[in-house]
């Protein structure tokens, strides 16, 4: 049994910040739906990569069934005027709905939280956008890589001379999805002890600025802007990425202390400009970064990073390869923690799927399918889940309201 066991989800969220809350109560034991539409797909179904570089076949992204692991698949025509019928049926069923809509969308389609309440006073309704379901920017609608850009993030990332550099994917899909999943289940708590539903007004904006506290408070009590400066860090140097042998290899390296920096030296060799007085210091470093980095790299570039990642990080220097994806399916950690999991997809076949960050001792997560296709479960949802007939559910099919 998983710590969820026993949980419903409706989910009808789409993309990547709406999904994963779901996979995750999904991979621990919920019972997850996913409900979408062949006539509306879902944005992930179209994203790259795909198997064998079918392009446009919908059940061929790799995206999609990794952020619907262990969920059902249900189709749903949600544009037909009986869609709302049918949905609430899955509302009636469920513990958890979930959508990831702006203001307005779920409500034209009769699935906003006044509605959904009024079928099941005690749903746990959550709703994820980029800037929340009120206010004056409400409506503007965009993915991870516009909000990234608004909270900041785009604008400190890049060189000072050049212009800001977006960074890779939509940023803040990643890690917004977790507060998420703390929130439900402070709400499954919650409805657990009173009876109580919920709804939950989650804005991807207000989650992701969080993790610029530092640079955020900085300018609250200092009235100091933080700008763009490349590998710079005001608290350590050396600090950076230092090309190594190889085509396009790298390593990291941060040194915050003197006793990091003496580590440094020994692994070395000990070379004359080490013992230089002006980087005697971290304030005589910082000074200095450019050089030392110059010098440093005149080093490391002889070794593949590897080596001197294993070499520094024995002589209690922080030091990390910049690996690749073929470098993270390879490394010895991830494989011991069996990171990659390696699950059956109908269309694609086995694939890797990432693992949660974490590992619960007594009800470890369980890997038994892959997101699913496109109504892959209907006749099991719509039978078994929901409780309909075979006459209900081939009228439903044949009126177009279920694809």
């Amino acid at each position: 049994m998983g710590v969820f066991d026993g949980i419903k989800v409706a989910d009808f969220s789409w993309a990547a910040v709406g999904p994963v809350p779901g996979r995750i109560l999904a991979d621990h034991g919920a019972t997850v739906v996913r409900v979408e539409s062949i006539n509306w797909l879902e944005i992930a179904r179209v994203l790259p990569p795909w198997k064998d570089f079918r392009f446009g076949e919908p059940n061929t992204s790799g995206l999609y069934p990794l952020y619907n692991t262990n969920k059902y698949g249900a189709a749903l025509n949600l544009r037909h005027p009986r869609a709302a019928e049918v949905a609430h049926r899955f509302v009636e069923w469920a513990d958890v709905f979930t959508t990831a809509a702006g203001p307005g969308f779920m409500k034209r389609l009769g699935l906003d939280y006044e509605s959904v309440s009024k079928v099941k006073p005690d749903i746990i309704y959550y709703a994820t956008s980029m800037q929340g379901q009120t206010g004056s920017h409400s409506r503007h609608v965009a993915y991870g890589s516009h909000t990234a850009a608004l909270c900041g993030f785009v604008g400190l990332a890049g060189w000072p001379d050049r212009d800001p550099a977006m960074l890779y994917g939509a940023y803040t899909d990643w890690f917004t999805p977790r507060y998420a999943v703390t929130v439900l289940i402070a709400a499954l708590d919650r409805r657990r002890k009173t009876g109580q539903g919920m709804y939950i007004d989650h804005a991807q904006y207000e989650t992701a600025i969080h993790f610029l506290e530092p640079i955020v408070l900085d300018y609250t009590v200092n009235g100091r802007v933080f700008t763009r400066n490349g590998n710079y860090d005001p608290y350590a140097a050396p600090h950076g990425a230092y090309r190594c042998r190889g085509e396009d290899r790298w390593v990291a390296i941060a040194v915050t202390s003197d006793e990091e920096w003496q580590g440094l030296c020994r692994v070395l060799g000990e070379p004359e400009w080490t013992r230089e007085e002006r980087f005697a210091t971290l304030s005589g470093r910082l000074t200095n970064h450019a050089e030392l980095d110059r010098l440093l790299e005149e080093w490391t570039v002889d070794f593949p990073p590897e080596q001197v990642m294993a070499m520094m990080q024995a002589a209690g220097v922080p030091a990390g390869v910049v690996q690749t994806p073929e470098d993270c399916h390879s490394d010895p950690q991830l494989k011991h923690r069996q990171h990659f999991r390696f699950v059956e997809h109908t269309e694609i076949g086995p694939f890797g799927h990432d693992s949660p960050g974490f590992k619960l001792s007594k009800t470890p997560t369980e890997y038994c399918r892959s997101g699913p296709c496109i109504g892959e479960h209907n006749e099991y949802v719509y039978k078994e889940l929901l409780g309909m007939s075979d006459d209900e559910l081939a009228d439903l099919v044949a009126e177009g309201v279920i694809e």
